[in-house]
């Protein structure tokens, strides 16, 4: 097994040649990546499927979804890659340029990061996604993935490699780390002088042991607590199939919904329709309620304990509360959210325009469903995370976001 000090010495040597690169040499690399993904495919299936197997019993079923491959995710993992050969280089963009009354020109130039390693746990499509933004961005990149998901990612690792040679880059600036222990987390966190940014991307805890932790720049993503908040002048019809999406369609990943808060005057009109929405939801698994004291008057559910409005369930379970109005909602998110994603379902502008302008996350909708939280869904191609910090970058990670900037300055001998 290689040491991770030394992984992370192979990939800050190879971070000189990754920012040197032109477009055309990173977008070759990129699209013969993709290639050999699809081309390893059954390789990738065979790994993945020992991790599963390694995997039930231990995990949740929404957890083991996650944590699965398929052909159809190999090529939606190869989309990606492409989708991201196609987006602008930002490595070298001008920011902004000035030109003072001395005659020096200031150019605020985007710049690669350096080395940016990703912690992330049972979903192995991020590895091909992280991979492909770090290296367009003109980075070296560090993976470190959870135990359940690491002969999948190796695998995919070993795909991409052997197109990032293809096209004369390094192999060096793409790395996985081999120790799955929670050391190697913590030699990450620690590494300064060998990591320009660390992404945690997965639960509570490891998010929180990172920005509590580390030594080195953390950007934090988020956990998302997200809510729906439907107003007393919501269509409800729409405010049904926005809930059942946001909730429904795919609860084990962060933009779901977790939280539904009702206005009081449409109560009892609208929560019996939600419980029937959600036990008898078209993607085939009943919703569990967890009810405050008001929506337990109404329809039937599991009382709600005193967590229940603080977790990421990632699993079919909504926890409901019953509010006087926008702006006990407003407060009541301010109390609970993580920053991630809330959606208020109005048809009142005013109300609308009052929500999005109070509720301070990083993706606030109206008239949507939170699910829409996405690099891809936001024209980015795929994402590296969303920010729920708001220095540096917040919401969808692309590739923009991972890039820093300096400042080049341009004269002919001024002195001052």
């Amino acid at each position: 097994m290689m040491m991770t000090l030394e992984l992370l010495q192979k990939a800050r040597a190879a971070k000189g040649a990754m920012a040197l690169a032109d477009t055309q040499t990173k977008d070759r690399a990129l699209l013969a990546m993709a290639d050999a993904l699809e081309r390893h495919q059954e390789e990738i299936l065979a790994a993945n499927a020992l991790d599963l197997e390694a995997a039930r019993g231990t995990i949740s079923d929404v957890m083991l979804d996650r944590l699965a491959l398929s052909p159809e995710r190999i090529a939606a993992m190869g989309t990606g890659i492409r989708e991201v050969e196609e987006l602008p280089d930002p490595v070298g963009r001008i920011l902004s340029r000035v030109e003072r009354p001395n005659g020096l020109t200031i150019e605020k130039t985007a710049v690669p990061m350096g080395v940016i390693a990703i912690i992330y746990e049972s979903r192995p499509n991020v590895t091909s996604d992280a991979a492909a933004l770090a290296l367009k961005a003109g980075s070296a990149c560090v993976l470190r993935c959870g135990k359940e998901a690491h002969r999948s990612a190796a695998a995919i690792v070993a795909a991409l490699k052997e197109g990032l040679a293809s096209a004369g880059l390094p192999q060096e600036a793409l790395q996985l780390v081999e120790d799955t222990s929670r050391a190697s987390a913590n030699e990450l966190m620690a590494a300064r002088g060998l990591v320009d940014l660390l992404i945690p991307r997965g639960g509570a805890g490891l998010i929180r042991a990172c920005v509590d932790n580390a030594a080195v720049p953390v950007l934090e993503t988020g956990t998302g607590i997200c809510h729906i908040y439907v107003d007393k002048w919501a269509d409800q019809d729409m405010a049904l199939d926005i809930i059942e999406n946001a909730k429904c369609s795919r609860p084990s990943v962060c933009n779901a919904a977790e939280v539904c808060l009702v206005h009081r005057d449409i109560a009892q009109d609208i929560l019996p329709r939600l419980k029937d929405r959600l036990e008898h939801n078209k993607f085939g698994r009943p919703v569990q309620l967890r009810l405050d004291e008001r929506a337990a008057g109404i329809v039937d559910g599991v009382p709600a304990g005193p967590a229940d409005f603080d977790t990421e369930f990632l699993d079919y379970i909504l926890a409901v509360k019953v509010v006087d109005g926008l702006e006990e909602a407003v407060d009541h998110i301010a109390a609970h959210s993580t920053g991630h994603s809330e959606a208020v379902v109005t048809g009142d502008e005013r109300a609308a325009q009052a929500f999005l302008a109070q509720v301070d996350s990083a993706a606030v909708y109206w008239n949507a469903s939170t699910r829409f939280t996405d690099g891809g869904e936001f024209g980015l191609g795929c994402e590296m995370g969303i920010s729920t910090q708001k220095l540096h970058a917040r919401g969808p990670l692309g590739l923009a976001e991972l890039c820093s900037f300096k400042f080049v300055i341009k004269g002919t001998g001024q002195t001052r």
